[in-house]
Formats: C-alpha cells, structure tokens, sequence
C-alpha cells in the first residue's frame, strides 16, 4: 500500500490540497442520491468508505464513515457522524458488521481496488453499492474536444467496472445514473450544460484528475474554452446541451448482492 499523504490522504490525489473547497463544489445531487437509497434498501446501518465531506450519507440510517483525509473529515457537516481515520483496504471492523456498504466517486483513488472491495465485502451482510464511472464512456463529454490530457488521466484512473464487479462477487448489475442539468455535484459531466461553471479554478480544483495534469493544460482548456463560447463556437457545437434535462455519461452505479 502506498504512503499517506501529508493530510492523511491514502490514494493518489492529495486531498490536502485539492480538498479545501472539496464540499462548496462538490454537493451531493438528489437525483443521483435517489439511486444509492433505492439500492440500499431497507438496510440500517451503513458503512460509508472513503466518505470524503458526507456527499450521499442517508440521513435516515446509522452510517459508520471512513475517511482517510484530515482535510475532508474537517469538512464533513456537523449533521453528519465524525469520519473514522482509516482506509478501505484494512477496514477496522468485524465481519458482517454493517446491513450495506457504500462508495461514492472514491474506488479509482484507491491504492489496492481488490483489497479495499474485498474488505467491503468482508463487513457487510448485504448490498455492496459503489458509485463511479465507465472508462470507455469519458469520452462521451465534450470536455475530452477541451482537455483529452485530462479525460485520459481519467480514463487510466477509474477502473474497469468489470474489474469491480469481479472483485465483489455475488449477484453484481450495473446501472447507468443519467446526470441532470442543474446538478449539483460539481463533478466534471455534471457541468455539460454549464459550461461556464467549470472555467472557475476552484470548480476545476474540486475534480481531482485536473491536479495530474499539467498546469498549461488547464491554461489552454480555459483559454480555448472561454474564447469558444464568447465567439459562440461552443454553442454551435454542444448548445443543445444546455436545455437538455439529462446527460447519459459515464455515470455507473454497481451494486453487488450476496
């Protein structure tokens, strides 16, 4: 397993850095939350890996959080149960502890994917429910005719997802979660229709994959990006976008059952 960070952060970005305005950009979408609810189920208690800020904790179970980074704990709502420092590769629970486990937009960070999957299995009797992205489909966003660096630095981070099904077993199905216009989670399809919105750093700050790229990459990407739409060739190209009530992306939802 790879080194911590400096904050804490136990997978490739550092959260230290990249994570102090995490939860101003990256608020949890009731749309995409619905999915995650209905696929825990009835389950009491949930644990919730990798838990960053608390985007999509149910509310209206008891969640165990695990977070690895000092940065993201200390931004957690006071709502919300304080986040255990650990990590999801050596869980510090019994087995078959929790009614379901949860991971959202946090699998690709992960220094072993197998080990941290396998320890969610380990713990939970029922539903395991991860929230991430296809690979193959990154491309789908217009952001790749911007920023191809940076949609392949994704690509090669978020991992196959039958590498995750594998790895969890069971009963496994794949659900595509459509993004909607006004999302409020600042992830980087959840601005198709609002593309304005990501020329601001900290919004671009909030997606980890921007802090593996380099700096000029971003400097073209604004550069291009804010001429395009000034001049009105962004809208030319993708202006349908801005009315269109969802965006099917890379938006998966694996749920694994036993």
């Amino acid at each position: 397993m790879s080194s911590r960070h400096n904050d804490g952060s136990a997978g490739d970005a550092n959260y230290g850095i990249i994570g102090v305005d995490y939860a101003k950009y990256r608020q949890p979408d009731p749309h995409i939350a619905e999915f995650i609810r209905s696929a825990l189920g009835a389950a009491g208690t949930v644990l919730n890996v990798g838990a960053g800020a608390g985007s999509y904790e149910p509310v209206d179970r008891t969640v165990t959080a695990v977070e690895p980074s000092a940065s993201m704990r200390a931004q957690r709502p006071a709502h919300l149960p304080v986040a255990i420092d650990a990590t999801a590769e050596k869980l510090p629970f019994a087995d078959d502890t929790f009614d379901a486990s949860m991971a959202t937009f946090t699998v690709h960070q992960w220094s072993d994917l197998k080990a941290g999957l396998a320890e969610m299995r380990r713990v939970t009797r029922g539903p395991v429910v991860i929230l991430s992205c296809d690979p193959d489909e990154l491309e789908r966003s217009w952001l790749h005719a911007y920023a191809p660096e940076m949609i392949a630095v994704e690509a090669s981070r978020y991992p196959a997802l039958t590498t995750i099904r594998e790895a969890l077993g069971g009963e496994t199905e794949v659900v595509a979660v459509p993004i909607p216009l006004h999302c409020t989670d600042g992830f980087g399809e959840g601005y198709y229709g609002r593309p304005e919105r990501i020329l601001d750093p900290g919004a671009r700050l909030a997606n980890s994959a921007w802090s593996f790229v380099d700096l000029a990459v971003g400097q073209r990407f604004v550069a291009e990006l804010g001429r395009d739409l000034e001049n009105g060739t962004w809208d030319a190209r993708y202006g349908r976008l801005r009315s269109q009530p969802f965006f099917e992306g890379s938006l998966r939802l694996i749920v694994s059952r036993p």
